[in-house]
């Protein structure tokens, strides 16, 4: 089951994961955009359901237990290659989730993770897509009334 040059779209599954005010990044080391900062995510397995696999891939790829929130965004991630023949192709849906303990220790396909100011992502030069999804994350944030 190969992520280039799919036969199908896959499912994929991302995390907007807080504390304090900051959201975690990982530096991606593995395709699609390797060595690029991204947030913490990956593909669905057979069997999991979408919560279970976003819970999955935040253990490995930060070792960090959050408690798991809302979906935030459903996205497709379509890249084509030079010749037009599609390279990439992923229907991502993008959940919020909260710190709860740990620190982030990067694996399986991250290379580094950071606690990054959302006010100030510009240095990480992130695909737009995920800047508008914490973009959208952090305004409903501010707009929650909290009991």
């Amino acid at each position: 089951m190969s992520r280039q040059y799919p036969d199908f779209p896959r499912v994929g599954v991302g995390a907007i994961i807080w504390k304090n005010g900051f959201v975690l990044l990982i530096r991606r080391a593995a395709e699609p955009r390797i060595g690029q900062w991204s947030l913490p995510g990956g593909l669905q397995h057979l069997g999991e359901t979408l919560a279970e696999a976003i819970t999955r891939e935040i253990r490995e790829e930060t070792a960090l237990i959050v408690k798991l929130g809302d979906v935030v965004a459903v996205a497709d991630l379509i890249e084509r290659d030079p010749a037009g023949v599609i390279e990439y192709h992923f229907a991502v849906i993008d959940y919020e989730a909260d710190w709860v303990f740990g620190e982030p220790r990067p694996g399986d396909d991250a290379a580094e993770a950071v606690w990054a100011d959302p006010m100030h992502l510009a240095p990480f030069d992130l695909p737009k897509i995920q800047q508008d999804v914490i973009s959208k994350a952090l305004s409903r944030r501010r707009n929650s009334i909290v009991l």
